[in-house]
């Protein structure tokens, strides 16, 4: 069964999955949009679109976007979605494990990712096969990603990706090993008076080490309410 929702204060229309059928927009998913910066001309793969939020937001500023997702029906609510938005967005159904058929090395000036938070032996599986592919890494793992981004890009090509802050030395710690360090970095806390729940991450493909450590993003503040940080999230400005 799947809903069809307005996201992004009414911009955007998506049909969803329900809780058994895949992950649902959420915060994380718009936060990831936001903090993708791409140029005007570049070339943009997502890897795990799922049904396609992140790639039609990209898309909805004006960005050519392809999204891939190994799991076929969210491909088709994916292409479904970017008709009854009016976009032009790639949608295919592919396994970034066979990265060497997806694309050509160095072809994409820019991979954006929401990768499952967790690996196997690491949480519970969900015995629903979609929630744990997308959450439990039951299909693809961090590492693969990584190698498979480093393909891909273009020398100087971008990554963003969003992970669990828990997460974040592993994640560094590969992207050295596969010549693409970090160089940005976002965290993000839930409010102010917890630790950091994810981190926003942009990295570079054969770039030079050195990192830029951006304000920290409080969802909720002192008062429980929205951030105006959060709410700009939210926003899509097209060309940005």
């Amino acid at each position: 069964m799947c809903e069809c929702d307005n996201i992004m204060y009414g911009a955007l229309k998506l049909i969803q999955p329900n809780e058994a059928g895949g992950l649902r927009v959420n915060v994380d998913t718009i936060l990831l949009a936001h903090f993708t910066k791409p140029q005007r001309e570049e070339k943009i793969l997502e890897i795990g679109c799922a049904h396609g939020a992140v790639s039609l937001i990209l898309a909805k500023r004006g960005f050519n976007v392809t999204g891939i997702d190994i799991q076929s029906h969210l491909i088709e609510m994916a292409k479904e979605n970017a008709r009854i938005n009016g976009l032009t967005a790639e949608f295919r159904t592919a396994d970034i494990r066979d990265y060497k058929s997806i694309a050509m090395p160095q072809s994409c000036d820019r991979i954006v990712v929401n990768p499952p938070y967790c690996e196997e032996g690491q949480s519970r599986i969900s015995p629903k096969s979609a929630l744990a592919a997308a959450k439990h890494g039951s299909m693809v793992t961090l590492e693969e990603i990584i190698v498979a981004a480093h393909y891909i890009l273009k020398n100087r090509g971008r990554l963003n990706i969003i992970m669990k802050s828990d997460r974040l030395g592993e994640l560094f710690a590969l992207l050295d090993r596969y010549k693409t360090p970090p160089k940005i970095l976002r965290a993000v806390y839930p409010s102010c008076d917890v630790n950091s729940s994810v981190v926003l991450v942009e990295a570079m493909r054969a770039g030079k080490h050195g990192l830029s450590v951006l304000p920290p993003l409080f969802i909720r503040d002192e008062n429980g309410n929205e951030t105006k940080e959060l709410k700009k999230a939210y926003v899509i400005e097209e060309g940005k």
